[in-house]
């Protein structure tokens, strides 16, 4: 199995796990206790993000100095309408945007101490209608997220 099958099928499953879910803090809590960095679930998600961007299918488009980023799955039947993004950021707060149906991220810290909006290794769900800078600090991370129907508005802010 090459390392994007993988991906996909991890994503899938992910997906299918959290299909129907609203984006709120019990898919939060969900998602840390089940997906969490201490479990085998997210070390392997972790371990082919790294794998991708290393290998450069992964986050292979530049968005500035410090922001690398890619769409490899679009939303569809199979990802339960999920897309997901795999962006890798160097302590830089990126371009604001809004959630129009939420927002899953996953924080991959690559240097020890990175966080993203204030939190480190696991998962922050963006419920409907959100919107932020994403922001990481003290090093380099890898973001993936999930967008039900792909939906994200980059504003002016």
């Amino acid at each position: 199995m090459t390392g994007k099958q993988e991906f996909n099928d991890l994503m899938t499953d992910l997906a299918a796990d959290i299909a129907g879910r609203q984006l709120n803090a019990d898919l939060n809590a969900y998602l840390n206790d089940q997906y969490g960095p201490t479990t085998d679930r997210y070390r392997t998600i972790e371990a082919v993000c790294r794998n991708g961007v290393a290998e450069g299918w992964l986050a292979d488009r530049q968005g500035g100095a410090k922001i690398k980023f890619s769409r490899p799955i679009k939303p569809g039947p199979d990802m339960q309408n999920f897309s997901v993004d795999v962006v890798e950021m160097d302590d830089v707060v990126g371009p604001h945007h809004r959630h129009p149906n939420g927002e899953i991220d996953m924080i991959i810290p690559l240097d020890e101490g990175a966080e993203f909006d204030g939190k480190g290794a696991g998962w922050l769900v963006y419920g409907p209608d959100t919107a932020h800078h994403p922001t990481v600090t003290g090093g380099k991370a890898i973001i993936l997220y999930l967008l039900p129907e792909g939906a994200i508005e980059f504003t002016k802010q």
